[in-house]
């Protein structure tokens, strides 16, 4: 059973401009975006540690001042207790103050500005037990609803948004940590600031983004213009190459018959009747050829099918030993064929391919000249899928670095070649998916072979 045709891959263009405007876009707003939302964080989360500070300021400021507050901390109790509440009343009548709770180092509510909140105890409470390891702990979150933890009930009558702070107390003598203070603050103009702040940074990062986009969608839309410019010249290069090509492949495939003509022509002026016959028979001869192959060349120009065709390789090994008959016999080469019988068909066009053979086959009998062999053989690997065709001489060979530069345009090793005919022979084998190998020694010949993928 045959194998099944590999698709054709689909070359399609590439829209930078279009490309750009989706990938570009979503990519500097995700960015914006994330910068806008990283500042304002860090900008918020700086002015509320810094509020926090200025009320752990006021809180040890003011320990250090009211021996009351020290006593108090230290033994659960003050020696005035008039002066205690007037130091009590300085922390709960602190700016934007919505609570204050008081706490020892047995996490016990001491003293509260909520007097049912005194002597209970809320765990766990991670932040108090921060605080009294000495640490200022400050909410950065100052969209925290409230509800969630018991010390904060009644708070929803008196604010829908506040800071929670704790601060720890220490000693002013030892520096030990005496206490906690839990602070509920409803900062209004802080929270008005950090909205402006948050608007402004949203703003700035849109204009910013906005800004950046513009700028880079001018440069890609004339990157992409001068590209698609590029693209049309380098077109216009390859059309003007590949005719400059076809001319020289039609005046390298027609040289050698016209040779053969006019050597023909000049031997019927002075021969004898049977000897112009000869000659008449090779200028007919080489004029078919000659017919044929412009024919073939000249197809070289047209388009490629999206889908190759099955060729079978024996009949155009049989037609390109036919239309070198004439030639392999005046010049006494020996042509073996070495075909397996029921090779399978191969991906290609049957035009371009017997143009390959020619081709290839030309070369050999050109570097043979006179006295020599021919060889063609093909096989088929069904393990690979590919068929081998190979054509070989007994020409004097290719050195090391003649081979390497064997099938490059305009290159030859002949002393009246154009170095195009084996550079379509690689194009054409590439274009059907195949490839090409030489294997040349000088003295002992070429050898070419075919590589072509089994339809």
């Amino acid at each position: 059973m045959a194998t099944p045709k590999p698709r054709q891959p689909v070359v399609r263009s590439f829209n930078l401009n279009r490309w750009f405007a989706i990938v570009g876009l979503i990519s500097i707003a995700t960015i914006s975006a994330l910068a806008g939302w990283a500042l304002s964080r860090f900008v918020s989360d700086e002015m509320l540690k810094q509020e926090g500070e200025l009320t752990q300021q006021f809180v040890q400021t003011l320990v250090s001042t009211e021996r009351s507050l020290q006593s108090y901390f230290a033994f659960g109790e003050a020696e005035d207790s008039l002066e205690l509440e007037l130091a009590m009343s300085h922390i709960s009548r602190m700016q934007d103050m919505l609570r204050a709770n008081v706490y020892n180092v047995d996490e016990r509510v001491i003293w509260s500005s909520d007097r049912q909140l005194e002597g209970h105890t809320f765990g766990p409470n991670d932040e108090l037990e921060e605080a009294l390891a000495g640490h200022l702990v400050v909410h950065t979150d100052v969209h925290h609803k409230h509800g969630g933890k018991t010390e904060h009930r009644n708070l929803e009558k008196r604010a829908d948004l506040f800071v929670e702070i704790y601060v720890p107390v220490r000693d002013p003598g030892s520096g030990e940590v005496v206490g906690a203070i839990e602070f509920y603050k409803n900062p209004q103009p802080l929270f008005h600031a950090l909205q402006r702040m948050r608007y402004y940074i949203a703003l700035g990062a849109a204009l910013a983004g906005g800004f950046l986009y513009l700028a880079l969608a001018g440069l890609v839309r004339r990157a992409d213009g001068l590209m698609r410019a590029q693209e049309r010249r380098l077109i216009d290069t390859e059309t003007l190459a590949v005719i400059g090509e076809m001319s020289s492949a039609v005046a390298h495939g027609i040289r050698n018959p016209l040779a053969s003509i006019r050597s023909s022509a000049e031997v019927i002026q002075v021969a004898d009747l049977a000897v112009a016959r000869e000659a008449g028979a090779d200028i007919v001869s080489e004029s078919d050829r000659l017919e044929a192959w412009v024919r073939e060349l000249l197809s070289f120009s047209r388009p490629l099918e999206d889908e190759p065709e099955p060729v079978q390789v024996a009949p155009l090994i049989e037609r390109c030993i036919e239309d070198f008959g004439r030639d392999l016999e005046k010049r006494r080469i020996d042509c073996r064929v070495d075909s397996v019988d029921g090779l399978p068909e191969v991906r290609g066009d049957a035009l371009l391919l017997g143009q390959v053979l020619h081709s290839l086959v030309s070369n050999a009998v050109e570097a043979i000249n006179r006295d020599g062999c021919l060889t063609l053989r093909a096989a088929g690997n069904r393990g690979s899928g590919e068929v081998m065709l190979a054509i070989g001489d007994t020409g004097p060979g290719m050195n090391p670095e003649q081979l390497s530069l064997v099938g490059k345009p305009f290159y030859t090793t002949k002393a009246r070649g154009l170095g195009v005919g084996l550079s379509q022979v690689r194009r054409i084998v590439e274009r059907y998916g195949g490839r090409i190998e030489i294997d040349s020694e000088p003295g002992r010949g070429t050898e070419v072979r075919l590589y072509l993928l089994a339809a």
